[in-house]
This record gives C-alpha cells, sequence and structure tokens, in this order.
C-alpha cells in the first residue's frame, strides 16, 4: 500500500489524544471514525492543519476524520500504530462511556449496521444493471438460462440480506458475528420455509406456536433477533464456567433465540415491516415528490451531521419490502451531481490556482458519487456553491419525486446509477432520471454561475485590493512594526540575511505583500520565499526558531512555482500555539537581495495594516 499517509497518521493519532485515547477506530468511504475515550485531549486546531485532513467532525461518542477516497490507504497507516484489537474496531478496553443522545445512538447503531453491506449491495445493483442492459440490446431473454443465472447471482444479496446483516449487527453490538449469522440461517432454513409453505400450524415442543413467516429478503425481523441476541448471549458467557462455555454457549443461544425468533421476535418485526411497507407505499401514492424533493435539497447538511446514515437504510428496507427504492436514491443520486456540478463551476469561475485544481478533481469524484471531498474542500468554505447545489439538487429531486421515480437495486448515487433505473419492463424510470439529472445539472450550474459574479468577484478584489507600487513591499499582515534591530533574533537582526522589518501581526495571516512568484515554502509551512515582478527578492518568516514546532500551527495556501497577486492568502498560523511552543510569533519579512540597491527604505515603528508600505528599494 502506498506509504503517502505514514507521516499523517502519525500527525492524527497525535492530535486526537496518542492510541491510547482510542477505544474504536474504523472507516467509511471518505471519513475515519474514532471513538475515543475522551473527546477533551484532542487538538482540533492541530487535526485540521493536517494536509491530508479536509475536515474534522466531532459529533457525541464519534470523532469523524474526513480524509476523502483515499480513505481506506490511511487507515491501514492508522492501524499500525494501534493495538490489532482497537484497529479491527472490536474494542479494547471500554474507557469511560461517553453519554451520547438517544438520537445519536440509534443513527450510530443503523450506520454500523448497515454500511458495511453497503459494497454486497452496490455489486448486486450494478449486476442488476446490466443484466436489464443486456436485455434492452437484446443479448440475452429472458427466458434462457443465462438471464436466470445472472438474475440469482444479483439476487443472492437480497435473499441472504438477513444473514450479513446479522454478522454485521454483531459486529457493532459485540457479540459473536458468526453465531448471529447462523441464527439468521435459522429463520432462513428451506426446512422451515418448507413449513410456511405447507401452510399447517407449527407448535415447538407442542405448546409454543411459531408463526409462519418468510423471512428471506427482511430486514427488521433479524435486527430485532441480534439485539436480543447479544444481551443473552452476553449473559450465557458470564454464568456459564469458561471450561465448557466454547461447547454450551452456542447450543443455548441456538436453542433459546432460534425459538424466540421464530415465535415472537420474528413475526414482531415482520408486522414492523408490513406497517413499513404500507407507509412507503401511501408516500409513493400520495406525496411521490416529498422524499426526493427533500434529500435532493437537503443531502449536503444531512451529510454534515451525520443524519444521512439514519436515512438511507430506509432505501434498503423500502427494497427488500417493495422491490424497488424511491426514498433515497433518486434524491441521493440529484444531489450528488448536484454538488459535482456547483464545484465544476466554481473550477471554471475562480480566479485562484489551487481552488481550481481542487475543484475539478472533487468535482469529477461527486459526480462518480462521493461528495465529502468536494463538500468539505470547495462548496461548504465557498458557500455560494453549497446554496447553489442544495437548490439545483431540490428541482431535479422534485421532478423525480412527482415522476414516481425509483430504481430497482441499492448501488453508487453518482452518474453510473442511471442504470439502476432500468427495470420493470420498461426504460420509463431511466428516461425520468435522466430528465432529472438535467434539470439538476442546469440549474445548479445557472445558479452557481450567477452567484459566483458576486462572490468571485468579490473574492478576487480582496485578492487584489492591495495596490502596491513598483519597488515596494507592502505589509503582508495588520499589526505593529518591529524595527530590524529589535527582532528577537540576531540572524534577522544583524541584517545577516538583507534588509527588513518584523511585524507583530494582529491576526495571524500572511498576505502577498506584491505581486509575484512563489519560489519557496518551506516544509515546515512557516517560512516563505517571494520574487516579485521587478526584480525583489523577498523572505517571509513566520516567528522565531518556530522551525522547531515541525509545521504544528502552520498552513500553506500556496505552493512554490505559484503566481500570486498582492494581498492574496499565502499561509495562515496560530498565534497560541507559537505562544504554547514559548516562540516570539513576530512576522519577519526580509529583503534578502537587499545589496543589489542603491537605498533601502524600511518603515518605522508603528500601526499597520495589510498593504502599507513597509520597504522601499532606489535602483
Amino acid at each position: 500500500m502506498s506509504k503517502k499517509y505514514e507521516a499523517a497518521a502519525v500527525e492524527i493519532l497525535a492530535a486526537i489524544g496518542g492510541a491510547e485515547n482510542v477505544n474504536a477506530a474504523r472507516h467509511c468511504q471518505t471519513r475515519l471514525r474514532f471513538v475515543l475515550k475522551d473527546q477533551g485531549k484532542v487538538d482540533r486546531e492541530t487535526l485540521e492543519a493536517i494536509p491530508a485532513v479536509l475536515k474534522v467532525i466531532p459529533t457525541e461518542g464519534m470523532y469523524q476524520v474526513v480524509i476523502g477516497t483515499d480513505v481506506a490507504s490511511c487507515y491501514e497507516e492508522i492501524v499500525k500504530l494501534l493495538p490489532e484489537s482497537i484497529g479491527q474496531d472490536k474494542g479494547g478496553e471500554e474507557g469511560p462511556k461517553q453519554k451520547v443522545s438517544p438520537i445519536t445512538a440509534v443513527i450510530d447503531f443503523i450506520s454500523g449496521t448497515f454500511q458495511p453491506v453497503i459494497p454486497a449491495l452496490s455489486g448486486a445493483g450494478m449486476l442488476k444493471a446490466l443484466m436489464a442492459l443486456l436485455v434492452v440490446f437484446k443479448v440475452i431473454d429472458t427466458t434462457t438460462q443465462t438471464y436466470y443465472i445472472i438474475n440469482f447471482f444479483a439476487d443472492a444479496v437480497f435473499y441472504f440480506l438477513p444473514i450479513l446483516l446479522a454478522f454485521c449487527q454483531a459486529q457493532k453490538m459485540k457479540c459473536n458475528p458468526v453465531l448471529a449469522a447462523a441464527v439468521a440461517g435459522i429463520m432462513m432454513h428451506t426446512s422451515w420455509n418448507a413449513l410456511v409453505a405447507a401452510g399447517e400450524p407449527v407448535f415447538f415442543f407442542g405448546l409454543i406456536p411459531f408463526t409462519l413467516v418468510n423471512y428471506t429478503s427482511t430486514v427488521i425481523p433479524i435486527i430485532l433477533v441480534i439485539f436480543v441476541q447479544a444481551y443473552v448471549e452476553k449473559f450465557l458467557n458470564r454464568v456459564i464456567p469458561k471450561a465448557v462455555n466454547l461447547v454450551f454457549v452456542p447450543m443455548l443461544t441456538f436453542l433459546i433465540m432460534g425459538t424466540l425468533a421464530l415465535s415472537v421476535l420474528g413475526p414482531i418485526g415482520n408486522i414492523i415491516g408490513q406497517y413499513l411497507a404500507t407507509f412507503f407505499t401511501f408516500l409513493s401514492e400520495n406525496a411521490s415528490w416529498a422524499p426526493a424533493f427533500l434529500i435532493g435539497a437537503f443531502l449536503p447538511p444531512m451529510v454534515m451531521f451525520g443524519l444521512h446514515n439514519g436515512v438511507a437504510p430506509l432505501g434498503v428496507m423500502q427494497m427488500s419490502q417493495l422491490g424497488y427504492d424511491s426514498i433515497f436514491g433518486p434524491g441521493c443520486v440529484c444531489s450528488n451531481i448536484a454538488q459535482g456540478t456547483a464545484a465544476l463551476v466554481v473550477a471554471f469561475r475562480t480566479g485562484e490556482a489551487k481552488t481550481r485544481q481542487l475543484a475539478t478533481s472533487s468535482g469529477i469524484t461527486a459526480l462518480m458519487g462521493i461528495t465529502e471531498p468536494v463538500l468539505y474542500g470547495v462548496n461548504l468554505p465557498k458557500k455560494y456553491p453549497l446554496i447553489a447545489a442544495m437548490v439545483g439538487g431540490g428541482c431535479g429531486g422534485l421532478y423525480a419525486g412527482l415522476t414516481h421515480t425509483h430504481r430497482f437495486a441499492t448501488g453508487s448515487s453518482g452518474l453510473p446509477a442511471v442504470l439502476l433505473y432500468i427495470g420493470g419492463d420498461t426504460m420509463q424510470y431511466f428516461i425520468n432520471i435522466i430528465i432529472s439529472l438535467v434539470i439538476t445539472t442546469v440549474v445548479t450550474a445557472a445558479v452557481t454561475f450567477f452567484l459566483s459574479m458576486k462572490f468571485e468577484r468579490q473574492e478576487s478584489a480582496d485578492a487584489s485590493a492591495l495596490d502596491i507600487p513598483a519597488n515596494t513591499v507592502g505589509a503582508p499582515s495588520d499589526g505593529t512594526v518591529v524595527p530590524m534591530e529589535q527582532i528577537p533574533d540576531e540572524t534577522f537582526a544583524t541584517g545577516v540575511l538583507g534588509m527588513g522589518v518584523g511585524i507583530q501581526s494582529a491576526k495571524g495571516v500572511v498576505v502577498a505583500p506584491f505581486s509575484g512568484t512563489v519560489t519557496q515554502v518551506a516544509d515546515t509551512g512557516h517560512a516563505i520565499g517571494l520574487a516579485s515582478q521587478d526584480g525583489l527578492e523577498l523572505l517571509i518568516h513566520v516567528g522565531v526558531d518556530t522551525v522547531d514546532m515541525n509545521g504544528k500551527g502552520f498552513t500553506p495556501k500556496v505552493k512554490e512555482g505559484d503566481t500570486v497577486q498582492a494581498g492574496q492568502l499565502l499561509l495562515t498560523f496560530d498565534k497560541k500555539a507559537i505562544a504554547a511552543a514559548g516562540h516570539p510569533d513576530v512576522v519577519v519579512i526580509m529583503l534578502t537581495n537587499a545589496d543589489e540597491y542603491k537605498n533601502v527604505t524600511c518603515a518605522p515603528a508603528g500601526t499597520v495594516t495589510a498593504g502599507t508600505q513597509i520597504i522601499h528599494v532606489e535602483n
């Protein structure tokens, strides 16, 4: 695996309080998810300053670190630094439990149960889509054995969904996943299905009635069963002697849970499932516009707060009940395409090279269904593309809802997902989702472009607001001028590196003091070299001896070779972090080629704002 994240893994662990502060760690498609013993030990500013980290999302009971689509590579390096049991998310010592709200606990439970199943559902969904395409283009016929075989290849995941959910839920609840899968197997056994098909009353030991229900492809029954099994299994492990534990715990688990599953819990889950099916049918017939519109418009903030993890499984449940998903899929794909479109318009409109590069790459990723990089890297920081994406996603979702558009399989929610809407012996849903995405794209692009005329022009004006005359260096920050001889570092104070001044910065930001080119960015981010268009060579050094901080508290916004305009943001720094490290935080501005000029004039002590002349040279 790539070594790209070796250093980042060390920095991330250090920032969250070290390996000893981690109870559990896992990852989803874009995020590292840590269960921490004490969130108070997290140095959030340092964590957010790590280049590999796009966003930090602390929630009750879970600390989420957004990495992007490379999260698996980062997680692999993280695991190497954790005890094996923690790295596999089986928990070590529990440590002090943090109180979480009921809503947070439910969402975390649902997420931990359903997320591991998503790859299998996606694979099965795309296989269904491939099968539908082969039929549409008359490569195969629905009466052939090939169609029959591909169909059960894809249906296997949905048919045995209770077993997959049982395994994942058991891992989440820290009971034996193999025993859980075996109990699900009891509920789906062909002998039980034969009894159900026969329709004759079934009594266990002639006393306990078993309700005749077929549990294949169901969701709610197995969730109830494994929820109870977790406590039954823990009780058995506690009371049965270790010497015979291996034999009697599984035996009694099967006997107790098999009985409860077929007599009480399974039937209750089946009734709940029937009510859900009734609710889904009601939505489809009376308010079909609502779910797709709401998800299309509000999915980005739902993702930001983790609420989508509680909503997405509704689509899986609806599909297990009715054979299609109109709750989550249509709105989700519209929202994702809207975010990707907004970012690509930003890439076209922005004048910042770094933003353009990030918007282009993350925008394309969003079109493929992964939106965290574009959400946290572009749309949320700039705000206006996020607003445009929500408007466009809502419009596309509204059309999808009004036309009763639904998908026939669960899978990716990017452009490839349109294939999931082929089914039901019709192409109408496929056509409708294409129209929905066209509406989404056109509305999002138009709104983003319109808003960019104000916001990008404003940002451009802010970046070039400093009118720096030729042969002049402007102040790179608001603050107080410190004469060169008073800079608390002998090398700078004696002019060894040239002529210049210091600035006691008021805001912890450094902007370009003239238009020119970035000639150097220190690996630790604390110093930047610049060359102006008229030949001035400048070193901007933040703090004294801050190289010892190894980059902690420094966030460069440019890289070597970038062309910058006067006033453009070069870097930010954390004044508190520098003070905590015991270093002066004066910003040193040195004209390193001062000896090439006839006369160099530096500003005296006093208050300045960014752009105020602090160095002037005469040829």
